[in-house]
């Protein structure tokens, strides 16, 4: 089951030589969730699963909500109220069964679990079937094919669920057992996060093996308002096998890095991309990296989606 998925372009920043922005926001339903529920919904089908269900914190309902409509699958979707209009509207467009939770994405994880065996739902979570991590891994796939079967010195990626950084990691694994790229020193993964929502940022520098709930978690990237990951022990030793840092920056930083890259490179970040660009700032004022490293961020969605909580967050109002 396709919609067009993955092979989406690395763009060199204008300003950073070294630095490419991974632009997921090309896929279809505008985020790199489409990756993954375009392969669990393919096998679902396959199975014969007739009704899916998932927690969101918006765009993988989107996702779920547009592969079930072309695999003519029922899609049943659980959302904070507060998610970005967009993740609304196309979940309702696609004929999604849709469920606004006054809560986060833990509390809509709750009731999907809660109701899916009197539903006769399967459980499309986060790392509870086995296929959404295999089509998240090809974006390492293609960012080492893209970068001519080399290494970048360091892969930033805004971390919710983490599946995304996960699935890298096999990918990377898989790439030297084929021999199509040289074993040695594998990118430093960069775990990015929200202050206002940063579980594993806390976990890492508490030396921990795995995270604790966040509570009261506030922060207009969406995506990052994850506040117990799943798969935080995978990703804990991914950061720390990696030489990585896992990292966390306020809703200003991320905003003033979202609207800086937007006048300066010409690309509207999704919240969660600009994280990413927020902390490669950091890192090079730190010393962490140098100019000459090259490095690989991710645009996790595309910023257009998030139309409503940016203009919020900036203060953009409609002149009437």
């Amino acid at each position: 089951m396709t919609l067009g998925e993955g092979w989406t372009p690395v763009l060199r920043s204008k300003r950073y030589p070294n630095v490419l922005v991974k632009e997921e926001g090309a896929n279809p339903t505008g985020s790199f969730k489409a990756r993954g529920l375009a392969l669990a919904v393919t096998m679902a089908k396959h199975y014969g699963l007739k009704k899916l269900a998932v927690p969101s914190a918006g765009n993988a309902a989107g996702a779920l909500a547009a592969y079930a409509a072309a695999a003519g699958i029922e899609a049943n979707i659980f959302m904070p109220k507060d998610v970005p209009f967009a993740n609304y509207v196309e979940a309702k467009m696609y004929g999604a069964n849709l469920t606004l939770v006054n809560g986060l994405i833990s509390d809509c994880g709750r009731i999907v679990a809660e109701r899916k065996q009197k539903e006769g739902w399967f459980d499309i979570s986060t790392l509870k079937e086995p296929f959404r991590i295999e089509g998240k891994k090809t974006m390492g796939y293609e960012l080492v094919e893209q970068l001519g079967w080399e290494y970048p010195e360091a892969v930033f990626y805004p971390t919710g669920g983490g599946v995304g950084l996960i699935g890298m990691w096999k990918a990377f694994a898989e790439l030297e057992e084929l021999g199509w790229v040289a074993r040695g020193k594998r990118p430093r993964m960069i775990a990015v996060q929200s202050s206002g929502c940063a579980p594993m940022v806390r976990a890492f520098e508490e030396h921990a093996s795995a995270s604790k709930m966040w509570e009261n978690a506030a922060t207009f990237a969406s995506g990052l308002r994850v506040p117990k990951p799943y798969g935080d022990y995978i990703m804990l030793e991914i950061l720390h096998e990696s030489g990585g840092l896992a990292l966390a920056f306020s809703d200003e930083v991320i905003l003033a890095s979202l609207q800086d890259w937007a006048k300066n490179e010409g690309i509207f970040l999704s919240p969660e991309g600009a994280a990413a660009t927020a902390a490669y700032d950091h890192l090079l004022k730190t010393g962490f990296l140098n100019s000459e490293d090259r490095v690989v961020l991710f645009n996790t969605g595309a910023g257009l989606k998030y139309t409503d909580v940016t203009a919020e967050a900036a203060g953009i109002q409609r002149v009437s």
